[in-house]
């Protein structure tokens, strides 16, 4: 299996399917892996793209580092994987956490070798709620994700899937296939990792992150996300951006790769290929 080493030895796996086009590079939600964008990635590789997707460090087949289980180390792997493999003029796709992922590459490293961005279902601008961030999350919530990776992960991932992740406590529709999968990379991820990433995703201030962003930028959430709610996230990181392209995905979940998977592979095409 192909990995990259970085700065302090951690072993970053990736997938590189696809030969010729323009590069297209997924980063995946917590606390999965980069099995969550193995239909995208076969849809874009199969219409010309190259398309990399990586397990991020602390999840899936990455090293199950102790420290830098955060957003700086986070961008700091992203780019190394992109100057290891030498990726130009790349489209940058991040779902949940991974669009913080991407932003905050953005804003420690820059655009030189980045043509677009697209955030799906994305954590920035900032999650958390605080003083100057009124509407966001309140800060039980992630403590009581936090309480519950510490207490029974197995159990709060089962949760997740069932419930809010897939929207299937609203829907009721969900393939069971599709929750299985999202408890098996769940349980795929590093203990330490997982329970990290929660102030990663919930806690980093991306504000400053987005407004360094000067490539094309698409921005599309579901409106009846009960992770990242689409006032949180994808409303406010539109405003946030000049320029921004917003796709609202009416009654839509966090879960856009999989349960809105096909219009979400044609928005991205349109967007890469325009």
């Amino acid at each position: 299996m192909p990995y990259i080493t970085v700065e302090d030895g951690a072993q970053i796996f990736y997938k590189d399917w696809g030969s010729g086009g323009t590069p297209v590079v997924l980063s995946h939600g917590w606390p999965l892996n980069a099995d969550a964008w193995d239909a995208a990635a076969l849809f874009l590789a199969e219409h010309g793209h190259r398309v990399v997707a990586h397990d991020r460090r602390g999840h899936g087949r990455s090293s199950q580092t102790w420290d830098g289980n955060e957003m700086d180390t986070y961008a700091d792997d992203l780019a190394a994987l992109i100057d290891g493999l030498d990726l130009r003029e790349v489209t940058l796709v991040g779902h949940s956490t991974g669009g913080g992922e991407i932003v905050h590459y953005v804003g420690r490293h820059g655009s030189e070798r980045v043509a677009r961005v697209v955030l799906v279902s994305a954590v920035p601008p900032l999650m958390l709620q605080t003083d100057d961030n009124p509407g966001g999350v309140p800060l039980e919530v992630f403590d009581g994700l936090r309480a519950g990776e510490k207490a029974d992960r197995a159990q709060l991932y089962r949760d997740l899937a069932d419930g809010p992740f897939f929207g299937h406590n609203r829907r009721g529709d969900v393939d069971q296939g599709f929750r299985d999968a999202f408890w098996l990379q769940s349980m795929a991820s590093g203990h330490r990792g997982a329970h990290a990433c929660i102030a990663a995703f919930s806690a980093t201030d991306f504000r400053p992150d987005l407004a360094a962003l000067d490539v094309p930028t698409l921005v599309i959430h579901g409106d009846d996300d009960q992770i990242v709610p689409f006032e949180v996230g994808g409303k406010r990181s539109a405003e946030l951006v000049p320029g921004a392209r917003l796709l609202v995905y009416e009654g839509s979940p966090h879960a856009l790769p999989d349960t809105d998977r096909d219009r979400l592979h044609a928005d991205l095409l349109a967007f890469i290929d325009a």
